[in-house]
């Protein structure tokens, strides 16, 4: 049995380096010094705001169970995992971003958005998928950030890690798995539904590489903010006026929502609770078993089989196209700069040299490209296996009186 800990590698396969052998997978979260994030929820500030309705650690645990499976997970304790995420599901990649006087603010598609992307954190196991460890302060988003002048990115923060003033994520012992990194185009970043424009996990590594971290610390209203991508710089990269909008305080929960300029939720001041518990916890060994096909997709999420099957399918298609797409761009930018570089030197050998270079480095990017397209036919492979093991599991299950399965 594998030790669920955030020290965890990721099962997908990684990219490879540039000579385009197909590299070991990753390791996840990990820290090095920093003790892992103890039993129970989690405070992760010393002064948190208070806001609405005052609730206990039991009111996490209720809300969610609706929506999802509670185990007791060492080291973490109680800790929840959501059902029906469908094909390849990580956190934060359902949604969209908005600008509020906290900073950039997670708005999730989920009806349960409300908690696990403003309270707590996330983690992995490598035989669960992800899991979300509660936490008692509310915050926009608990992300960390990248971009280039090409892409922009965030991953969720790994459970015990708090933010403090004038720490730097730099110089932190901090490191997350490529594959836990969310990217898409940058000029992507203010729509609405950028679960449609996420790249490939093949894309990550390179991308990791040439971006650089965005982790902006400033406090308001008595709270740690770390800004992220900065204002400027997403209207700079997106061409788009970028909106302002003002948290507005709700008295019940339900799904985060914007209106006018005002994002609308419920976030309750948590109060500590030792004796709540959920009411109905999953067995561990038995959430190993049964959530392990839904890292690639779940099989209960939809209202048949095949419905599901047919939607892996099209997120695979979907895929292929945006890496395709991303990588041609990636191509006719080197392209662009040779043309310009070559249109500023006059002297003939300068030109062909500008020119040799230039196509040098095309043809490493191709290749790694092609590294890349190699893996995601792998993986695609592989999970189009797990979805015709899991089909052909529930047509040979027995059906229940009436001929309904």
């Amino acid at each position: 049995m594998k030790r669920a800990f955030w020290v965890v590698a990721l099962v997908f396969i990684m990219a490879a380096s540039s000579a385009g052998q197909l590299a070991s997978p990753d390791v996840g979260y990990a820290y090095e010094g920093v003790s892992p994030a103890a039993s129970g929820v989690q405070q992760y500030a010393r002064n948190p705001q208070e806001y609405g309705r005052y609730e206990d650690d039991s009111y996490f645990y209720d809300r969610l169970s609706f929506y999802g499976d509670w185990i007791d997970l060492n080291p973490y304790g109680y800790v929840w995992i959501p059902r029906h995420m469908g094909y390849r599901w990580r956190p934060y990649s359902n949604g969209q971003w908005v600008w509020t006087d906290y900073g950039w603010t997670w708005i999730a598609a989920e009806e349960w958005g409300d908690i696990p992307f403003h309270y707590g954190r996330w983690g992995w196991d490598d035989e669960i998928g992800w899991f979300w460890v509660p936490g008692s302060v509310w915050g926009p988003a608990w992300v960390t950030w990248r971009s280039n002048d090409r892409y922009m990115g965030w991953a969720p923060l790994p459970p015990g890690f708090e933010f403090s003033l004038g720490m730097s994520f730099n110089s932190s012992s901090l490191r997350i798995s490529s594959n836990f990194w969310v990217f898409i185009q940058g000029s992507h970043f203010q729509d609405t539904n950028l679960n449609s424009y996420i790249l490939p996990y093949e894309r990550n590594p390179m991308i990791v590489n040439s971006s650089n971290l965005h982790n902006n610390m400033y406090t308001r209203n008595d709270r740690i903010i770390n800004e992220g991508i900065g204002f400027d710089e997403v209207r700079r990269i997106t061409g788009r006026v970028v909106p302002v909008y003002a948290v507005q305080d709700v008295p019940q929960p339900g799904r985060t929502r914007v209106s006018g300029r005002s994002v609308q939720l419920f976030r309750p001041t948590i109060r500590a609770n030792s004796a709540a518990k959920p009411k109905n916890l999953v067995n561990t060994n038995q959430a190993r078993r049964e959530l392990a096909p839904a890292k690639v997709f779940d099989p209960r999420g939809q209202q048949t089989i095949s419905t599901e099957a047919a939607a892996v399918q099209r997120r695979q298609i979907q895929e292929k196209r945006l890496l395709t797409a991303s990588q041609a761009q990636e191509i006719k930018g080197i392209q662009q700069k040779r043309d310009q570089e070559a249109r500023r030197v006059r002297d003939a050998a300068a030109k062909a040299r500008v020119t040799r270079d230039y196509e040098a480095k095309i043809s490493e990017l191709k290749k790694s490209h092609a590294v890349e397209a190699q893996q995601i036919d792998v993986r695609h492979r592989s999970d189009a296996e797990q979805v015709k093991k899991v089909t052909q599991v529930h047509k040979s299950a027995p059906t229940k009186r009436g001929g309904k399965k």
